[in-house]
């Protein structure tokens, strides 16, 4: 059975849209690793994303662009919370 996200966390949030829309869903470790310890920026978050998939270099893919657009669009909302878009 597959780890429920508790999307009480925008980092859940996040990543559960990843895994809906483009079929990015992470073991359960790797999503608290993230949610307890997020990466700052959207490159930083995209990068971890792939990383945690045991995905090499994407960094000149549409697949990178299309996860890189689903964290901006993500963090953008984040306010506040220390997160840069670079």
């Amino acid at each position: 059975m597959g780890h429920r996200f508790n999307l009480d966390s925008d980092v859940e949030q996040l990543l559960a849209d990843l895994c809906i829309s483009l079929g990015f869903c992470l073991p359960p470790a790797e999503i608290r690793h993230l949610c307890e310890a997020p990466p700052e920026t959207v490159d930083s978050f995209t990068d971890a994303v792939f990383e945690a998939e045991g995905m090499g270099d994407m960094s000149y893919t549409d697949l990178r662009h299309q996860v890189r657009e689903v964290v901006a669009r993500h963090m953008s909302g984040w306010a506040g919370e220390g997160i840069a878009e670079r």
